[in-house]
Protein backbone atom coordinates (compact mmCIF):
# COMPACT_ATOMS: atom_id res chain seq x y z
CA UNK A 1 0.00 0.00 0.00
CA UNK A 2 1.54 3.42 -0.66
CA UNK A 3 2.01 5.83 2.00
CA UNK A 4 2.11 9.83 1.42
CA UNK A 5 2.66 12.11 3.56
CA UNK A 6 0.82 15.54 4.42
CA UNK A 7 2.04 18.14 6.25
CA UNK A 8 0.80 20.63 9.00
CA UNK A 9 1.75 23.78 11.24
CA UNK A 10 -0.09 25.67 13.80
CA UNK A 11 1.59 27.88 16.22
CA UNK A 12 0.58 27.96 20.17
CA UNK A 13 -0.47 31.20 22.27
CA UNK A 14 2.00 30.49 24.94
CA UNK A 15 4.30 27.96 26.61
CA UNK A 16 1.59 25.46 28.64
CA UNK A 17 0.40 21.75 28.34
CA UNK A 18 -3.13 23.04 27.84
CA UNK A 19 -1.86 25.54 25.00
CA UNK A 20 0.29 22.88 23.07
CA UNK A 21 -2.25 20.22 23.55
CA UNK A 22 -4.93 22.48 22.25
CA UNK A 23 -3.16 23.65 19.54
CA UNK A 24 -2.31 19.96 18.42
CA UNK A 25 -5.45 18.99 18.67
CA UNK A 26 -7.20 21.42 16.56
CA UNK A 27 -4.29 21.00 13.87
CA UNK A 28 -4.91 17.49 13.71
CA UNK A 29 -8.43 17.44 13.54
CA UNK A 30 -8.71 19.99 10.77
CA UNK A 31 -6.00 17.65 8.90
CA UNK A 32 -8.41 14.86 9.22
CA UNK A 33 -11.50 17.05 8.31
CA UNK A 34 -9.62 18.75 5.22
CA UNK A 35 -8.29 15.52 3.99
CA UNK A 36 -11.07 12.67 5.04
CA UNK A 37 -9.25 9.96 5.99
CA UNK A 38 -9.01 7.38 9.59
CA UNK A 39 -7.19 7.30 12.28
CA UNK A 40 -6.44 3.57 11.34
CA UNK A 41 -5.02 5.45 7.67
CA UNK A 42 -2.07 6.77 9.92
CA UNK A 43 1.00 4.81 9.30
CA UNK A 44 3.19 7.29 11.58
CA UNK A 45 3.14 11.22 13.02
CA UNK A 46 6.13 13.63 12.93
CA UNK A 47 5.62 16.59 15.58
CA UNK A 48 8.31 19.06 15.37
CA UNK A 49 8.34 22.06 17.82
CA UNK A 50 10.48 25.64 17.97
CA UNK A 51 12.66 25.67 21.30
CA UNK A 52 10.19 28.01 23.04
CA UNK A 53 7.62 25.27 23.68
CA UNK A 54 9.03 22.57 26.31
CA UNK A 55 5.80 21.72 28.53
CA UNK A 56 4.09 19.07 26.96
CA UNK A 57 5.02 16.80 23.74
CA UNK A 58 2.50 17.23 21.12
CA UNK A 59 2.19 14.10 20.65
CA UNK A 60 0.54 13.50 23.81
CA UNK A 61 -2.36 15.47 21.97
CA UNK A 62 -2.61 12.55 19.62
CA UNK A 63 -3.11 9.94 22.00
CA UNK A 64 -5.72 12.17 23.97
CA UNK A 65 -7.72 11.82 19.92
CA UNK A 66 -7.27 8.23 20.31
CA UNK A 67 -4.28 7.80 17.74
CA UNK A 68 -2.94 4.53 20.15
CA UNK A 69 -1.76 2.18 17.45
CA UNK A 70 0.00 5.03 15.34
CA UNK A 71 3.72 5.82 15.68
CA UNK A 72 4.40 9.06 17.32
CA UNK A 73 7.64 11.25 17.30
CA UNK A 74 8.41 14.35 18.86
CA UNK A 75 11.66 16.50 18.11
CA UNK A 76 12.72 20.25 17.92
CA UNK A 77 13.02 22.12 15.08
CA UNK A 78 16.46 23.70 14.30
CA UNK A 79 16.59 27.06 15.66
CA UNK A 80 16.53 29.58 12.17
CA UNK A 81 16.93 33.12 13.89
CA UNK A 82 13.99 35.12 12.40
CA UNK A 83 12.05 31.33 12.19
CA UNK A 84 8.07 31.64 13.23
CA UNK A 85 8.06 31.42 17.64
CA UNK A 86 5.84 29.21 18.98
CA UNK A 87 5.33 27.05 16.08
CA UNK A 88 3.76 23.31 16.15
CA UNK A 89 4.65 21.05 12.73
CA UNK A 90 3.32 18.20 11.72
CA UNK A 91 4.10 15.50 8.74
CA UNK A 92 1.88 12.60 9.07
CA UNK A 93 2.50 9.75 6.61
CA UNK A 94 -0.78 7.86 5.49
CA UNK A 95 -1.58 4.58 4.08
CA UNK A 96 -3.38 5.21 0.79
CA UNK A 97 -5.06 3.00 -1.35
CA UNK A 98 -4.48 5.14 -3.98
CA UNK A 99 -1.18 6.91 -5.51
CA UNK A 100 -3.28 9.57 -6.64
CA UNK A 101 -5.03 10.76 -4.04
CA UNK A 102 -4.00 14.28 -3.05
CA UNK A 103 -3.43 15.70 0.13
CA UNK A 104 -4.10 19.25 1.60
CA UNK A 105 -1.78 20.89 3.93
CA UNK A 106 -3.15 23.11 6.85
CA UNK A 107 -1.87 25.65 8.52
CA UNK A 108 -3.70 27.73 11.24
CA UNK A 109 -3.45 30.69 13.77
CA UNK A 110 -0.49 32.18 11.74
CA UNK A 111 1.45 29.34 10.79
CA UNK A 112 0.18 30.59 7.04
CA UNK A 113 3.15 32.41 6.65
CA UNK A 114 4.95 29.03 5.98
CA UNK A 115 3.48 28.66 2.59
CA UNK A 116 1.52 30.87 1.65
CA UNK A 117 1.87 29.59 -1.86
CA UNK A 118 -0.29 26.48 -0.33
CA UNK A 119 -2.50 28.68 1.76
CA UNK A 120 -3.40 31.68 -0.04
CA UNK A 121 -6.36 30.32 -1.52
CA UNK A 122 -7.21 28.06 1.40
CA UNK A 123 -7.28 25.40 -0.86
CA UNK A 124 -3.37 24.13 -1.03
CA UNK A 125 -2.49 20.86 -1.88
CA UNK A 126 0.76 19.17 -1.41
CA UNK A 127 1.88 16.68 -4.24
Amino acid sequence: MPVRGVRGATTCAKNSREAILAATRELLQEIQRANDFKIEDVAAAIFSVTDDLNAAFPAAAARELGWQDVALFDCCEIPVPGSLPRCIRVLLLLNCKTRNKSFRSVYLNGAEVLRPDLTASKQGVDR
